[in-house]
């Protein structure tokens, strides 16, 4: 395996900053709009539909412009990683393989991961390449970025729908991270049990798996 590519909601950062922030340029409780997420969640809708639900009709790109024009917009800093995502990270740059971080995120949000410094060769997000996840097209620039054959592809990811099927869709391997809404409410689905490579609760646990498969046969 020569390229491990990583989800960024969720499985980098987490989400309690992205939420939080949106319930209070609502005006509604956090623990609203976390519920309702998770809510639109277990009905198979996307995440951004809990704010719909808040504000009928809104413009989800309006707000989010004018959230950044009023100083409340998006923000990342150490707080935001999930504490094993810098020593998951390390390891398997020192085992060789090429470290990527890619996701359904902002160009704003990928300025932000690259100030973070982390041991990743690339972080790219949909809005820079132009498409997003499931699309076959955002997959086949983590191919292009990754400059190696899809099977020596991993992708790690949360979300079945996002991640895991259409990675392996593209020729991808691809492992299911348990972790945020949709890590956990779709652990055991039957479906995502017989789609994983492998399936993991921590990032550190990649490292292993990682070092298994490099070694020459």
């Amino acid at each position: 395996m020569e390229t491990i590519v990583f989800d960024v909601g969720e499985t980098i950062v987490r989400d309690d900053r992205h939420w939080a922030s949106w319930a209070d340029w609502l005006g509604v409780p956090r623990h609203t709009v976390s519920a309702l997420v998770g809510a639109v969640a277990a009905q198979g809708r996307d995440n951004a539909d809990a704010l719909h639900l808040i504000k009928p009709g809104i413009d989800v790109g309006e707000a989010y412009r004018a959230r950044e024009a009023a100083g409340r917009g998006e923000h990342l800093d150490e707080s935001d990683l999930y504490p094993d995502v810098r020593p998951a990270l390390a390891g398997l740059h020192q085992l060789g393989a090429r470290v990527i971080i890619a996701g359904n995120q902002t160009a704003k949000a990928g300025e932000l991961l690259r100030g973070l410094d982390l041991p990743a060769d690339l972080v790219a997000t949909s809005d820079e390449w132009g498409v997003a996840k499931p699309s076959a097209e955002f997959f086949g620039r983590v191919v292009e970025a990754a400059d190696t054959a899809p099977e020596r592809i991993l992708y790690v990811g949360d979300h079945p729908m996002h991640d895991l099927f259409p990675a392996q869709r593209a020729g991808l391997r691809a492992a299911h991270l348990r972790r945020g809404p949709w890590g956990y409410l779709t652990a055991d689905d039957p479906d995502v049990v017989s789609a994983a490579d492998w399936r993991i609760d921590t990032l550190t646990q990649l490292t292993p798996i990682v070092a298994k498969l490099r070694q020459p046969v």
